[in-house]
C-alpha cells in the first residue's frame, strides 16, 4: 500500500523567549543588527532567556492525527503558533503543504464587528478559497454552527460557545490539508462536541490534524500519535498514545500536601497507600478492579471526643468523585498515646483510567463541628487499556433476552 503523503514536517523547531519586556526590546535591536551581519547566536540562551519550544521534530501524513499533550507552560500554544505561522522559530524549520485551518484561541481569526456571515467569507478567502466555493459551502457552515438566527449579528456580540462553532465550523467544512485544533472545544457542550468528533472522523482520511487538549478521552479518541511536552522538550513521542498518557497523569502527583483547615487538635503524621511490595512507583498504580488499602497515622495533640473521618477521592482537577463510607463494625480505629491509627480498605476499585487523589475530612461525631481538612496527599493512578469520559467502569453482565 502507497504511504500517504506528508503534509506537516517539523525539523529541530525552537523558540526562546524573554522573562521581561524591557530586557526583550534591548535583545530584539542585537539580533537586528545581527542578523544584517549573518552573526545569529540563537542556539545561546542570555540572561533572563528560557526555551518555550526546544528541538521539537515529527512528520504528519495525510489522515494521521499528532496530539499534542503536556501541563500548563509545557509550550504546547508556543508550537501551535509556530506551525500556524503566527510566530518564527528561533532554530528549525517547518514544512507544511496545502490549505492549513487553525482553531487556536477563542475567536481568533474573526473579525469583531463584522457578522458571522462576513466572517466565513473572510476566513473562506484567507485560507484560499474563491467566492464561488465559498458560496457553495457557506449554508453547510451556518447549519453545522446552529446559529443561523445569529448569523448576521456581529461576532464581538457573540457567546463563547458560538465563536466556537462558528470557528469549527468554518475550519471544518472547508475541508483543510491541514487542522490544528486547541483546547478550544472544551468550551462547546456535549452535544456539540460529539457532533464535532463525527466530523472529524469524515475529514481525517483527507487531512492531517494536530490537536492538543486537557481531556484525555478526547485525544485517545481521535490520535494515531502523540508527543507529551514538558517545560518546551519532548518527552514522549510515537504511536503508543495510552503510555503517553500514563505519564501525563503522573505528571500531576505533588509532593506537597495542602492543609485547608485545622483547629490544632490533630494532625495527619503519615499516610501511605499499601501495595504489594513488588511495586516500585514514585505514583502507586493500581490496576482497574484491583483492593485500595489505605494507612492513616494520626497526632492527637488536645483530648478529643469522638471523631468522624471522611476519606475522599479527587480527580487530577480536584473535583470529588468518591467518598469511602465506614463500616461500623469493621473500622479498626485505636487511639492509643496520643495516637490514632487505621487503616482503609475497599475492595475491586473500579474508577476509570487516569489520576487521582485522596481528600482527607474530620469532624467531631456530636457537634460536626470541622476539625481538619487537608487535600492531595496522596495521589494514585488507575491503569486500564480504555480511556473512558465517565469517571466509573462499573463490572456489570449484558444478558441476552430470548
Amino acid at each position: 500500500m502507497k504511504e500517504k503523503e506528508i503534509l506537516v514536517k517539523a525539523e529541530g523547531i525552537s523558540k526562546k523567549f524573554c522573562k521581561d519586556l524591557k530586557t526583550s526590546l534591548k535583545y530584539g535591536v542585537q539580533d537586528l543588527f545581527a542578523n544584517f551581519g549573518r552573526n545569529n547566536k540563537a542556539a545561546v540562551l542570555r540572561e533572563k532567556e528560557f526555551w518555550a519550544v526546544k528541538d521539537i521534530n515529527f512528520e504528519l501524513r495525510r489522515g494521521e492525527c499528532l496530539g499534542l499533550i503536556g501541563h500548563n507552560g509545557a509550550g504546547k500554544s508556543t508550537l501551535l503558533k509556530i506551525l500556524n505561522g503566527l510566530i518564527k522559530p528561533d532554530e528549525g524549520k517547518v514544512t507544511i503543504k496545502g490549505k492549513l485551518s487553525a482553531l487556536i484561541e477563542l475567536g481568533a481569526g474573526f473579525n469583531p464587528i463584522m457578522s458571522g456571515r462576513e466572517n466565513i467569507y473572510n476566513n473562506g478567502a484567507i485560507l484560499g478559497f474563491t467566492k464561488k466555493e465559498i458560496d457553495a459551502k457557506v449554508e453547510e457552515i451556518i447549519d453545522f454552527a446552529e446559529i443561523r438566527e445569529f448569523i448576521d449579528m456581529p461576532v464581538q456580540n457573540y457567546s463563547s460557545g458560538m465563536k466556537v462553532r462558528l470557528g469549527f465550523a468554518v475550519a471544518a467544512q472547508m475541508e483543510p490539508d491541514v487542522l490544528i485544533i486547541d483546547e478550544v472545544l472544551a468550551v462547546g457542550d456535549l452535544g456539540f462536541i460529539l457532533k464535532c468528533f463525527k466530523t472529524i472522523d469524515t475529514i481525517l482520511p483527507n487531512t492531517a490534524i494536530v490537536f492538543v487538549s486537557h481531556n484525555m478521552p478526547m485525544v485517545s479518541r481521535i490520535c494515531s500519535q502523540i508527543i507529551l511536552m514538558e517545560h518546551g522538550k519532548s518527552q514522549f513521542k510515537g504511536n503508543d498514545v495510552g503510555k503517553a498518557i500514563d505519564l501525563y497523569y503522573s505528571r500531576f502527583a505533588q509532593n506537597e500536601s495542602n492543609e485547608v483547615f485545622s483547629d490544632g487538635s490533630i494532625k495527619l503524621k503519615e499516610s501511605e497507600i499499601l501495595l504489594p511490595s513488588s511495586y516500585e512507583q514514585v505514583v502507586p498504580q493500581l490496576k482497574w478492579g484491583e483492593n485500595l488499602n489505605i494507612l492513616f497515622d494520626f497526632q492527637v495533640k488536645t483530648k478529643i471526643s469522638s471523631l468522624e473521618f471522611f476519606i475522599i477521592i479527587a480527580d487530577k482537577e480536584q473535583r470529588s468523585v468518591a467518598m469511602l463510607v465506614k463500616n461500623e463494625e469493621s473500622c479498626g480505629i485505636v487511639e492509643e498515646n496520643g495516637n490514632i491509627r487505621f487503616k482503609v480498605s475497599h475492595k475491586k476499585l473500579q474508577l476509570s483510567k487516569g489520576l487521582y487523589s485522596i481528600n482527607l475530612a474530620i469532624r467531631k461525631s456530636i457537634t460536626k463541628e470541622p476539625v481538619y481538612r487537608i487535600n492531595n496527599i496522596l495521589p494514585f493512578q488507575i491503569l486500564h487499556n480504555d480511556e473512558t469520559w465517565e469517571p466509573f467502569l462499573l463490572d456489570s453482565n449484558f444478558e441476552k433476552i430470548n
